[in-house]
């Protein structure tokens, strides 16, 4: 797996990030961001966006959903505030700052988790992964999308050897799918039921997981 990330390290880099990101990787995210909005208002209701970051997505909801927003950086959710005021963002309950690995929220508290390029980026993906499912209802959807390190070949041993600066950089570009995969197996309860690339190019993939168990939305 390589080092891991720290939690003080990530806050920092994305600190650092805020006033630049959205034109650095606003364009760059576009096609996944879409992709997991739809993804997501397949089954709608209450959405919990983890690693919101600037808020570059909230205005793509359709406002029928409702929207928690949370990320580990304040300067990064203070750029998000800025925008829920701007486009009138009435469906955005509260943004906040939060720990993806310990969600100070209620269990089966929404009917979708969507995380995008986030679950590279933190100390600990499988805690964080067990806390989505954790304030999951029955029935939801977690909604990952993200950079997947590739098995073999080339790209892999470019991924392994720009690793430690990306690091630096914040994330872990040597993240495989095998590591969703034995997250859900050892969870239980959860299963996968999409993995595709993200067009034009596939460096991207959409994962979706299903909570087992009840079809409603919450009230």
């Amino acid at each position: 797996m390589g080092a891991e990330l720290d939690k003080e390290t990530v806050a920092k880099t994305y600190a650092r990030w805020a006033p630049i990101y959205d034109l650095v990787f606003g364009a760059v995210f576009e096609r996944g961001r879409l992709a997991a909005i739809e993804a997501a208002e397949r089954i709608g209701g209450r959405i919990l966006e983890v690693g919101v970051g600037t808020g570059i997505s909230l205005p793509d909801y359709s406002r029928s959903n409702r929207i928690v927003g949370l990320d580990i950086s304040e300067p990064m959710l203070r750029k998000a505030l800025q925008r829920v005021a701007e486009h009138k963002l009435d469906n955005v309950e509260t943004l906040a700052v939060m720990d993806a690995a310990n969600l100070a929220l209620p269990d089966a508290s929404f009917d979708v988790v969507v995380a995008q390029y986030v679950i590279t980026t933190v100390p600990n993906p499988e805690a964080t992964l067990d806390e989505f499912a954790r304030v999951l209802r029955p029935g939801g959807e977690i909604v990952l999308v993200n950079h997947i390190g590739a098995e073999q070949g080339m790209r892999r041993a470019f991924e392994k050897g720009f690793a430690p600066l990306a690091r630096r950089l914040g994330w872990q570009p040597e993240f495989r799918f095998g590591r969703l995969v034995q997250w859900a197996e050892r969870h239980g309860g959860v299963s996968i039921v999409e993995h595709r690339p993200i067009a034009p190019l596939g460096h991207f993939s959409l994962i979706r997981f299903r909570r087992e168990g009840g079809n409603g939305k919450l009230s």
